[in-house]
Order: structure tokens, then C-alpha cells, then sequence
């Protein structure tokens, strides 16, 4: 039976979340990209509860490229997440390579202010 490419990324995101895990203190910036749109959340695995999320849906994020799209959601995440006191964060980027808008949205959140 032949993997699909979604198959295959599955395999890899349950390998990273075997090892990346969310707390209180320090959320996990979850990150999932589809063709047109952005999404992330700050999510805290041991209460099961997503803290804040940001999107290219969002209406303040404008028209630009896909990739400006990506780093202004991550300059909204971490401005959500100044607002939930949470400065640090581990980083899970989902089972995608950590390239393109991915890494755009990984550069804009620590330009707004993030550590990880």
C-alpha cells in the first residue's frame, strides 16, 4: 500500500508531538498551512485548551503575498499571546518543513516577541 503525501505527514506530525508538548508556562505555537491560508494556536496540552489562535482570515492581516501573510500572523500571535502574558513557547510546525511560509510565520513571531 503506497502512502499518500498527507499519509506521510501524518507520520511526521505524530512523531513531533511525541516529543513537543505544551504546558501553562510555556503553550505549544501550533501551526497548520493549507494552500490558500495560515492558521496557528497557542495550545496547553495538560489543560487540553487552545489559549489564543491567529489566521490569514483575520481581517487585519490584509492583501499581500503568501508568505507576508504568514509573517504578519505570526506578529499577531505573539501580540495575542503578550496579552495572555506568555512569552516563551515551543514551536510545532505540524509535519511541514520547516520552510517557506512556515518559517515566515516563525520569523514574525519572534519579531513580535516570542521565544523559542
Amino acid at each position: 500500500m503506497k502512502l499518500t503525501i498527507k499519509d506521510k505527514r501524518q507520520k511526521v506530525k505524530h512523531r513531533i508531538r511525541k516529543t513537543v508538548i505544551g504546558s501553562p508556562e510555556r503553550p505549544r505555537l501550533s501551526v497548520f498551512r493549507s494552500n490558500t491560508q495560515m492558521y496557528c494556536q497557542l495550545i496547553d496540552d495538560s489543560a487540553g485548551k487552545t489559549i489564543c489562535a491567529a489566521s490569514t482570515k483575520d481581517k487585519s492581516i490584509g492583501k499581500a503575498s503568501k508568505s507576508e501573510q504568514a509573517k504578519k500572523v505570526g506578529e499577531l500571535i505573539a501580540s495575542k499571546a503578550k496579552l495572555n502574558n506568555i512569552s516563551a513557547v515551543v514551536f510545532d510546525r505540524g509535519g511541514f518543513l520547516y520552510h517557506g511560509r512556515v518559517k515566515q510565520l516563525a520569523e514574525g513571531a519572534r519579531e513580535g516577541g516570542l521565544i523559542f
